[in-house]
């Protein structure tokens, strides 16, 4: 109790910026924040025991969610690398209606396989990403092997230049987000990973959303000095379909905030493994990352991703074979990152896209409201999308 108060004072102690909301404020506060310290206080930890008996800090906001454990068969679960739905914990937040949070219902191990789908397959074309816009396509036709190398090597030269996973920002999957229309269309689309919709339909289906289809993916690959802008995730044409969020590496603080910006937003840590539902209410909710934390050793990775993926997976996973070279590789990208990926349905049933454009949206909304990364570094404008820095 006493951190979660040195925490408030010291926010209500941060000079108020001219022109600056409550979530600005929140947000520049946590992104000066120091690991460790009572900064921390008032951040609520879902994978903590305190959540799951009422302590600790937040804990008057926390709630249980009820799962559909019927929806999912413990076989169903297992060839997505999950635990059984009996055995997640689910929790929601007083005022937030349609959020659900799990703290990691992973399998031992099996965070591996999303890892090493999130740098050696997904981030391959014809998959778009960041790097596109500065490299002809064969230059970032297979980033994987031309990192390979640096990343399994990089502790014996420090002062070697990145590769190009560690310049990877963004990929989009499937509908293909065009980041400057703020649109997807029909005419921008490849293939959708099957492995990573059928989890996206398991975790779904759990939340009590069957028939959902995982139309389109943004994956963000966050520094230790990245943060995701304040946004609302509002480009899809049906909004009564949820937005899931997996993380895995680093942990981070997740801001989550309401219609509006001068509400102030609640902070939480999303860990390796962990995953966040967004729906109903909460759709449309003002959200932001303004930092990712260190590993309390340093470069190390989370407890949960020490634990190898087994060697014998079931006949039908959707789960496949981790090699020790890829995960040395995928480990040691790891030490200083974090990778999140967000799968959501653009279109309705029997929906199609509209023939004509649809019209821009005349509330208040800037730039800044999309989904991008920032680096500390970087000299990008925040009204632009950060390609790399």
């Amino acid at each position: 109790m006493g951190k979660m108060a040195a925490a408030v004072s010291s926010v209500a102690t941060l000079a108020t910026e001219p022109g600056e909301d409550a979530f600005r404020k929140l947000f520049r506060f946590y992104r000066q924040s120091r690991p460790g310290t009572a900064d921390l206080g008032g951040v609520i930890d879902f994978s903590a025991a305190q959540a799951a008996h009422g302590t600790g800090p937040g804990a008057h906001k926390v709630v249980r969610s009820q799962l559909s454990v019927s929806s999912v068969s413990d076989h169903d679960a297992r060839r997505a690398g999950l635990q059984p739905v009996s055995k997640w914990q689910a929790y929601g937040l007083r005022g937030y209606p349609g959020f659900i949070f799990i703290p990691n219902p992973f399998l031992p191990g099996y965070q591996w396989h999303w890892v090493k789908q999130c740098l050696k397959l997904y981030s391959q074309k014809p998959n778009v990403c960041n790097l596109d816009k500065h490299m002809t396509k064969e230059e970032t036709r297979d980033l994987w092997e031309q990192s390979k190398e640096f990343l399994r090597y990089k502790d014996m030269n420090k002062r070697r230049p990145r590769s190009l996973l560690e310049k990877l920002r963004w990929v989009t999957l499937g509908y293909h987000y065009n980041w400057d229309s703020k649109k997807y269309s029909a005419d921008h689309y490849t293939p959708f990973p099957s492995d990573l919709a059928f989890l996206s339909e398991q975790v779904a289906a759990a939340c009590g959303f069957q028939g959902f289809r995982a139309e389109a993916g943004i994956l963000n690959y966050y520094r230790l000095d990245s943060t995701l802008g304040i946004h609302v995730d509002r480009s899809e044409l049906d909004h009564s379909k949820p937005l899931l969020s997996f993380s895995f590496g680093q942990s981070a603080i997740f801001l989550l905030g309401g219609l509006k910006r001068d509400e102030a937003p609640t902070a939480m840590f999303m860990h390796s493994g962990d995953i966040m539902v967004m729906s109903g209410f909460s759709r449309l909710l003002n959200h932001a990352v303004p930092k990712v934390l260190p590993g309390p050793q340093g470069e190390s990775l989370p407890c949960c991703l020490e634990t190898p993926l087994p060697a014998v997976l079931p006949r039908d996973s959707v789960v496949e074979p981790c090699s020790v070279e890829d995960w040395q590789v995928c480990a040691s990208y790891l030490e200083t990152a974090r990778v999140n990926m967000t799968v959501r349905q653009v279109l309705a049933t029997d929906q199609d896209f509209p023939l004509e454009p649809v019209e821009e949206n005349k509330r208040d909304f800037t730039a800044e409201g999309f989904c991008h990364l920032d680096d500390k570094n970087s000299q990008v404008k925040r009204a632009r999308l950060n390609s790399d820095s």
